[in-house]
């Protein structure tokens, strides 16, 4: 099974990509949904979370995370080796099951060993511009609050310089999506 490594900053077009490559047959891990089910439905994890920071709601942790580096980083030294855990496992099942290509979508995917997993890494791209006008639209953040979240994820630059493939979420629809067309028919033939 071969697995695409997906990630890119907030508000770059990493989901819609994710779509298109469920929409094509691929077998998509979101790392954000399995830290959600995480958060909520494992015990501990959800006990871990309620001491440190007094609250396991995603709006709140946000609050709090997001003004915080090191609350960000108490966070993901919670919720990341239960998620990588996850991920490896739903990997292991999809590769059983005969699945032929997976995704692992994941804003912090180079800073995890799961990268280690993947046969090519994919970064959809941005102009920083687009990316704020998106996160004020579909989560309603206003600027500062937008340039904040994207200051504590690695740089879209550093992302790049790693990256087997990348996507430019910030050209039309069409041409984002044959890009990603075009990546998969390469990583299936190469």
């Amino acid at each position: 099974m071969k697995v695409i490594g997906l990630t890119g900053n907030m508000g770059c077009g990493k989901s819609t990509v994710a779509g298109w490559l469920r929409e094509l047959g691929v077998a998509v891990i979101d790392a954000d949904a399995v830290a959600r089910q995480i958060r909520q439905n494992d015990a501990s994890a959800r006990a871990a979370i309620e001491r440190r920071f007094g609250t396991w709601d995603a709006g709140a942790l946000a609050r709090i995370v997001f003004a915080d580096a090191e609350a960000l980083r108490d966070l993901e030294r919670i919720l990341h080796p239960l998620v990588r855990g996850a991920v490896r496992a739903r990997l292991a099942e999809l590769e059983e099951g005969g699945v032929e290509v997976a995704s692992v979508e994941a804003i912090k995917l180079l800073e995890s060993p799961l990268a280690d997993r993947c046969d090519e890494i994919w970064v959809v791209r941005c102009d920083e511009a687009d990316a704020l006008d998106r996160l004020a639209v579909a989560r309603g953040m206003d600027s500062d609050e937008a340039r904040r979240r994207l200051a504590s994820q690695t740089p879209q630059e550093v992302k790049v310089s790693v990256a087997d493939v990348v996507i430019d979420g910030s050209a039309s629809m069409d041409e984002t999506r044959r890009q990603v067309v075009d990546a998969l028919a390469a990583l299936s033939t190469g």
